[in-house]
Formats: structure tokens, C-alpha cells, sequence
């Protein structure tokens, strides 16, 4: 099956979608989204659009996707925890950014999809594992910045507890429909709200401090 389109081709859409972060665009070049998406969506993966992946879920639009990591201000050597693997594309765009990636997936046949396409493409800096992402991974803690891709009206205390002081958390607010992804930082008392990136529409967030599974 052709794909239409290029890694750079996406690159040249974020970059007019308002990305500046050159790093992430080059990322973005260098992560062929086609081997992040199922084979039927392959000849739009270089378009700026959502795409079905299973269980009523799609993937993150890229410029959506690249506004949430543009906002954790990566600079190459951060541990970093993603919520909502999906099929990986969003991983490996992290793990190209940061040190390494500590990624959480909900839904087992997702997870090992991600897993593959993350071997396939040569990611080997990313911990994958499947559960509830609501509560984080505490053995892998502290981190320096959490991506939450699912939408709740507050972050769950776990994943704030988690990060070190100083650190960044982005995460979609609200219950589920449209939502302001919020971008926050771990001060001495808690979470403290930085800015809005922007609206958007997200899945709801599933687990021990989310919605119920």
C-alpha cells in the first residue's frame, strides 16, 4: 500500500500548525508515523488528523500531540512518564526528546502493538508496561516531566506525587468531550497551574483515580 506524504511532510504541517521547537520537528522527520498507525489509516498518516485505532480510540492528532510535548520543555536528558501509549507514535517522538521514557498503556492488545512498532523502528530507550496508568509507575519515580493523554478534572494525586520538584505535567482537564490541556509544575506544595496549551477533545482517563474501568 503507497503513503502518501513524508515524515517531513508532517514535519512542514506542525511547523505551520505554530510548532518552533526544532527539535521536536526533527523528531518528527525522523519518525515515520506510518509505522505508528494501523495499516488500513497508513495512507493518512502523514496528514494532521486523528486515527482509529481500536476500543472506540484514535491516536492524538500530531499537532496536538506536538503542543503537549513542545509544553513539558524537553532538553535531552529527562525521565519521563507517558499515560496513554497508544500505538507508540507519541512514545518515540518522547524518547528521541528526553533520556529515556517510562510509558503506561490500559489496554494489553494496544500495548503490545506499541511494543513491536517501538522494536521495529529501533526505540530502545522507552519501559513499557500495561496497566492503569493512574497511578504511575512509583519504582521508576521521580520524573521530570509526565504526559497524561487522557482527559480528567484533576490530575490524579499519583502522577503529581510522582514528579520531582520543578518538574512539568501536561494533561487534558476535563471530563472527557473538550477539554483545556493544562500545563502545570511541581512547586513545594503541590501541582501549580502554568497555562493553558490549548482545546481539545480527548478519551476519558480509566483507573484507581480516574474514571471507573
Amino acid at each position: 500500500m503507497s503513503v502518501p506524504g513524508s515524515p517531513e511532510t508532517l514535519a512542514e504541517v506542525l511547523r505551520a500548525e505554530g510548532v518552533r521547537d526544532e527539535r521536536l520537528l526533527a523528531a518528527v522527520r525522523e519518525t515515520p508515523r506510518a509505522g505508528f498507525v494501523p495499516a488500513e489509516a497508513a495512507p493518512e498518516a502523514y496528514d494532521d488528523v486523528p486515527l482509529p485505532i481500536g476500543h472506540g480510540q484514535v491516536t492524538t492528532q500530531p499537532s496536538l500531540s506536538a503542543r503537549m510535548i513542545e509544553g513539558l520543555g524537553l532538553s535531552g536528558g529527562e525521565h519521563v512518564l507517558e499515560v496513554g501509549t497508544g500505538l507508540g507514535f507519541q512514545t518515540a517522538l518522547l524518547a528521541r526528546l528526553a533520556g529515556d521514557v517510562v510509558t503506561v498503556e490500559l489496554r494489553p492488545d494496544l500495548s503490545e502493538r506499541a511494543r513491536r512498532n517501538l522494536a521495529r523502528h529501533g526505540v530502545g530507550n522507552v519501559e513499557l508496561f500495561t496497566g492503569d496508568g493512574t497511578r504511575g509507575v512509583p519504582e521508576r519515580a521521580p520524573y521530570d516531566a509526565v504526559l497524561v493523554s487522557a482527559a480528567y478534572p484533576q490530575v490524579p494525586a499519583p502522577l503529581a506525587e510522582q514528579l520531582r520538584a520543578g518538574g512539568r505535567l501536561v494533561q487534558p482537564i476535563g471530563t472527557g468531550g473538550l477539554e483545556e490541556v493544562v500545563l502545570f509544575e511541581r512547586v513545594a506544595f503541590g501541582l501549580e497551574r502554568r497555562r493553558v496549551l490549548t482545546l481539545a477533545r480527548f478519551v476519558r482517563l480509566h483507573g484507581r483515580y480516574g474514571y471507573p474501568l
